[in-house]
C-alpha cells in the first residue's frame, strides 16, 4: 500500500480523518507510524496530499490531513475483456487500475463459461475492491469505471462503433494475417482524442471467426503479439508496454 485511500466517510472533520480496519493495521503493523508521521495519502476521485499521524489507539488512527496534489495522469486506453473465471478476473482488475486504465468493459464471449456471470466476484463491492488495491499501489484517486455486457452482438453492432470513433481500437489475437504489436507505438503524453487505444482480449479459448469478423466489421483491428500464447491477466500489462512509450 503506496497511498492511504481515503473516502467520504472517513472524515470526521474537513481536515480530519478516523481510520480502523485495514488501513488501520497496515498504518500500525506495516508502517509502524507514529504520532508526528506523514503519511502519503489520497481521496477517492480527488487530490492526494499528505496525512500526519494525531491520534492513535488499539482499534484506530487519526489523521490531520492536506490534498493539494492531483492524481497521476489516466493511461489513453480503455479496455473491453471477455469474462475471464474469478482468480483472473481479480488480478485483471488490479492490474488494469495499477496501469491508469480508467474504463472497463466485460463483455460475453462464445467461449466465455455462461455460470461466470453468476460468481460472486462480479458483485459491485468485489469489483471495487481490487481496483482499490489497484490504486493504493499506484498512487492514484480515480477509480476506474467497470460495465458488465452480457451480449456480445448487440453490443458490437450498436455500441462499439461509436465508443471507437476517433479511436485506435484493436483486438489481440493471434494469427500471421494480423498486424505485429511493434507496429503500433503510442506516445505516453499523447493527446486522449486522437491516440486512445480501445483494446479487445478474448476468452482463454480464443474469439471464434463469427466474432473476428463482428469485431472487424466495426472497425477493429487485429494486432498479433508474438509466437507466445500469452494467459488473459498478462495480455494487458504487456500490450501497455508495447504500445505505449515512456
Amino acid at each position: 500500500m503506496n497511498l492511504i485511500l481515503l473516502f467520504e466517510i472517513d472524515f470526521i472533520a474537513s481536515h480530519r480523518v478516523r481510520l480502523t480496519g485495514r488501513r488501520f493495521d497496515h498504518i500500525k503493523d506495516i508502517l509502524k507510524a507514529e504520532s508526528g508521521q506523514t503519511l502519503t495519502v489520497g481521496k477517492i476521485n480527488g487530490l492526494m496530499g499528505q496525512g500526519k499521524v494525531v491520534s492513535k489507539t488499539n482499534d484506530a488512527v487519526e489523521l490531520e490531513v492536506m490534498l493539494d496534489v492531483k492524481p497521476p495522469q489516466a493511461l489513453a486506453l480503455t479496455l473491453i475483456l471477455a469474462l475471464p473465471r474469478p482468480p483472473m478476473l481479480k488480478r485483471i482488475l488490479f492490474s488494469a487500475a495499477m496501469l491508469g486504465v480508467k474504463k472497463i468493459i466485460i463483455l460475453n464471449f462464445n467461449r466465455v463459461e455462461k455460470s461466470l456471470w453468476n460468481s460472486s466476484s462480479l458483485k459491485p463491492e468485489a469489483i471495487i475492491e481490487q481496483l482499490v488495491l489497484g490504486l493504493e499501489q499506484a498512487k492514484d484517486t480515480v477509480l476506474p469505471e467497470v460495465i458488465l455486457k452480457k451480449g456480445f452482438k448487440p453490443f458490437v453492432q450498436v455500441e462499439l462503433s461509436g465508443l471507437i470513433k476517433g479511436k485506435l481500437a484493436l483486438v489481440a489475437h493471434p494469427g500471421s494475417s494480423v498486424i505485429p504489436a511493434s507496429h503500433f507505438v503510442i506516445p505516453a503524453k499523447a493527446g486522449i482524442q486522437d491516440k486512445h487505444i480501445i483494446l479487445i482480449i478474448g476468452p482463454e479459448g480464443g474469439i471464434n471467426d463469427f466474432e473476428i469478423e463482428l469485431l472487424k466489421s466495426a472497425g477493429c483491428q487485429l494486432i498479433d503479439l508474438g509466437p507466445r500464447i500469452l494467459r488473459t491477466e498478462y495480455v494487458l500489462p504487456y500490450v501497455v508496454g508495447r504500445l505505449f512509450s515512456h
